[in-house]
C-alpha cells in the first residue's frame, strides 16, 4: 500500500470534520437553535428490562413494555436500543414501546451470517411476526429508517405511521459517485477498501469510538454511555455487522440490492399518504438541508421539527425535543 494506513485514516476523518466544521458558523447565523429545553437531563441509565425471541435460530433481544397499538423504535449503525432511552418514555403513554436491537448489534445474538441488508431484512420481518405485531408506528434511524421503509413498503396495510430522522433516503442517497460525496467520498472508500475498512473497524473499533463519539454527536457522550456502546464489540470478530453496514451504503449503483431498495423507499415515501413526522439537524449529516427541503416538499401527511444543532445521533444531543414531539403526534394521531 503506497500510502501508510494511519494517513489514509487521517484523510478521511480530517474530511467529515472540515465537512461539520464548514458549516456549523454558518448555520449559527442562519438559523439559531431553539433555547435550550427545561426538564430532565440527558440520563446515561437505561429503565427497562430486555426481554429476548428467537428468530431464525437466534436470539433477538428488545424492550416491551405498554398497552395499545406498538411503537416500534428501531436504530442503526453501531447503535441498539439504548439510542432511545430518553425518549421512550415520551411515547409510552401512546401505546406499546418496542425497541429492537438489530440482529448481531446490542445484545442480540451475533450469528455466523454476513450482516447485509437482506439479513437484517429478514430477521426484522422474522421479528415482527414472531411477535404478532399489527398496526405499527416505526421511529427510525440511520440503518434502521431504510429498513422500516422496506417493510412498510411492504406491507402498508399493517403500518399506523412513521417518525423518522437522519434517514437513508434519496436525494442523499443512493449516491451517484464517491466523487459526487465530495470529501466524505474518500472516508467511504477507505471503508470499502479490502484491509483498510477492516483495519479501521474491526481493529480500531472506528465507529463506536470515533463516529458516534467526534463525528456523530455534538455534546461529549460520558464513559457510561460510551461503556454502553462499546460492550456489544469486544473483539474484531463481534465488530463484524459494524463493518458491514457502510459497505452497504449505495454508491455508484453498488451494492446493487440496497440502491434498488432505497430508490424503491423514496418512490414510495412520495405517493403514500401514510402520516409522517421528520425530526431534523443542522447541519446534519445524513440528512443536509437540500434533503430536508426535498422531504418537505416532496412527501404528504408530513410534519417536520428542527431539533437544533446536530449532525447524525441526534437522540443523543436533543432527545428531549424528539420526544416531546413524538408525544404531541402520538396524542394528535389517536384523536
Amino acid at each position: 500500500m503506497s500510502i501508510p494506513l494511519r494517513r489514509l485514516v487521517t484523510y478521511a476523518l480530517s474530511g467529515l470534520l472540515m465537512i461539520v466544521a464548514s458549516t456549523l458558523p454558518v448555520l449559527a447565523h442562519k438559523n439559531a437553535p431553539p433555547p435550550k429545553p427545561t426538564g430532565p437531563a440527558i440520563s446515561a441509565k437505561f429503565p427497562y428490562q430486555y426481554k429476548f425471541i428467537e428468530v431464525l435460530g437466534s436470539k433477538m433481544a428488545y424492550v416491551d413494555e405498554g398497552k395499545g397499538d406498538p411503537i416500534l423504535f428501531i436504530h442503526g449503525n453501531p447503535t441498539s436500543s439504548y439510542l432511545w432511552r430518553n425518549i421512550m418514555p415520551y411515547a409510552k403513554p401512546y401505546g406499546r414501546i418496542i425497541s429492537i436491537d438489530l440482529i448481531g448489534m446490542g445484545k442480540s445474538d451475533q450469528p455466523n451470517i454476513a450482516y447485509t441488508f437482506r439479513d437484517h431484512a429478514k430477521y426484522l420481518g422474522g421479528f415482527i411476526e414472531a411477535l404478532g405485531l399489527k398496526n405499527i408506528t416505526f421511529v427510525i434511524h440511520d440503518w434502521g429508517s431504510a429498513l422500516g421503509m422496506d417493510y412498510a413498503r411492504r406491507n402498508e396495510s399493517n403500518v399506523k405511521g412513521l417518525v423518522f430522522m437522519e434517514a437513508i433516503v434519496p436525494p442523499g442517497m443512493p449516491a451517484p459517485s464517491y466523487e459526487a460525496m465530495g470529501p466524505a467520498g474518500n472516508f467511504f472508500r477507505q471503508l470499502r477498501t479490502p484491509g483498510v475498512g477492516e483495519k479501521m473497524v474491526l481493529q480500531n473499533n472506528y465507529f463506536v469510538e470515533v463516529v458516534l463519539p467526534k463525528l456523530g454527536t455534538v455534546r461529549n457522550l460520558t464513559k457510561a454511555e460510551m461503556d454502553v456502546y462499546r460492550a456489544p464489540y469486544p473483539t474484531p470478530k463481534s465488530r463484524k455487522p459494524t463493518l458491514v453496514w457502510p459497505r452497504e451504503i449505495p454508491i455508484g449503483g453498488q451494492p446493487a440490492h440496497t440502491t434498488k431498495i432505497v430508490l424503491m423507499n423514496g418512490a414510495w415515501l412520495k405517493k403514500t399518504d401514510l402520516p409522517k413526522l421528520y425530526f431534523y439537524a443542522e447541519p446534519g449529516a445524513l440528512n443536509p438541508s437540500f434533503v430536508v427541503k426535498y422531504l418537505q416538499k416532496n412527501l404528504k401527511n408530513i410534519e417536520t421539527r428542527y431539533v437544533g444543532v446536530g449532525t447524525h445521533f441526534i437522540q443523543e444531543d436533543h432527545p428531549h425535543v424528539i420526544g416531546r414531539g413524538i408525544a404531541d403526534w402520538l396524542r394528535r394521531l389517536g384523536d
